[in-house]
């Protein structure tokens, strides 16, 4: 193993603007907005999660990382001492940063390249390096379609450590999706993805995210059958939390309500009390009070929470209590798993942990099947 390489780049604001309900994190406007309403960065601490998982190793590899915040701090943070290449303004990063990080990363010869970011950072992977090089992605955006991130932060790390020190020739390498969605039109609830190309990824199941599935067009009778069981079992004394997607906007249409496709709503007495909320609002508008929190699973993925609903937040979770989720999705959604466990990645090692275990999945009226839930 002497002798490895291993790059490292980190998007410093990926996933800023998930838990205070902006959808994403491109653009200037977007980052100062997040930052007004007081967002927090979290890819720092979860790329730090995940080089954990390799530091047992750090003697054996040459860690190459960009400056600053884009890998140098969180390396010498995880207590690696790395080989720092390239330029940037601190504070001032940009995706041509990115992009130029793993250009040279490329030029380096480095043996695998761990990133961590979303979509976005994902699609400048892409572009700088192609199937040119092995990637792997650290979960940490808010919307993550695509193939190429490890299930959670200590998936990424604990797959690079089998990775770098087994034998690279031991672990399979696959092509993996490369996916991304018009944010404008994200926050406008319009879906529109893309696909933009394949990074080449080493790959065991247990490790690795799919991408997501779409919503097949014959679901109509299933998600309604989904929401009148919901909508029946609803009680005058609770503040319902409904996550976003189009199996759960059924049970708003059901309550002749206005629902936010790709947000967060809040349903009391079968009134909207509160629309497309970001974790502050929810923990405000819970507070001292009952409440459950409805959410559907991702096709393909599995993720209840962690992808794309981060304003359902650990804290929001750990107040509500595990008792109080109630999980729904089509039989066509459970069959996409193809046997795979529902996934949490709160970012709380401790709530996800609390997750853990078999939880309660509604399919249709008066029908459900126990899934395991892991992190």
């Amino acid at each position: 193993m002497k002798g490895k390489k291993l790059g490292f780049i980190v998007n410093p604001i990926a996933g800023i603007g998930g838990r205070v309900g902006l959808k994403g994190s491109d653009g200037k406007e977007i980052l100062r907005k997040a930052l007004e309403l007081g967002a927090k960065v979290e890819s720092p601490g979860r790329s730090i999660e995940a080089l954990k998982r390799i530091v047992s190793i750090k003697d054996d590899i040459e860690v190459i990382t960009y400056p600053y915040e884009m890998g140098e701090e969180e390396a010498r943070q995880s207590g690696f001492n790395p080989t720092v290449i390239g330029k940037i303004k601190s504070g001032h990063t940009k995706p041509e940063n990115t992009e130029a990080a793993a250009k040279e990363m490329l030029e380096n010869g480095v043996d695998l390249l761990l990133f961590a970011g979303g979509d976005g950072t994902a699609r400048n992977i892409y572009k700088a390096i192609g199937n040119r090089l092995p990637a792997l992605g650290i979960p940490a955006g808010v919307k993550i379609h695509s193939a190429v991130y490890a299930t959670s932060p200590q998936a990424a790390g604990e797959l690079t450590l089998k990775y770098l020190k087994e034998s690279i020739r031991s672990i399979r390498l696959q092509e993996a999706e490369v996916m991304d969605i018009d944010e404008q039109a994200f926050r406008e609830d319009r879906l529109s993805a893309k696909l933009y190309g394949y990074l080449t990824v080493p790959y065991e199941r247990r490790f690795v995210q799919s991408a997501k599935s779409g919503t097949v067009s014959n679901e109509e009778a299933d998600t309604l059958a989904i929401a009148h069981a919901v909508t029946n079992g609803m009680n005058d004394d609770c503040i319902y939390v409904i996550g976003s997607g189009t199996t759960t906007r059924k049970i708003m249409e059901t309550l002749g309500l206005e629902n936010t496709l790709l947000g967060v709503d809040a349903v009391y007495r079968r009134k909207l009390v509160g629309k497309d909320l970001n974790e502050q609002q929810l923990l405000e508008l819970i507070e001292d009070k009952k409440a459950c929190i409805v959410v559907t699973v991702i096709g393909g993925q599995g993720y209840i929470f962690g992808r794309g609903n981060q304003q359902i937040s650990s804290r929001v979770i750990d107040k509500v209590g595990r008792g109080n989720l109630i999980v729904i999705a089509t039989k066509n959604k459970i069959l996409s798993l193809n046997g795979k466990p529902l996934r949490v990645d709160t970012g709380d090692t401790s709530v996800d942990k609390a997750l853990k275990g078999y939880i309660k999945v509604v399919t249709g009226f008066r029908e459900a099947v126990m899934m395991p839930v892991e992190y």
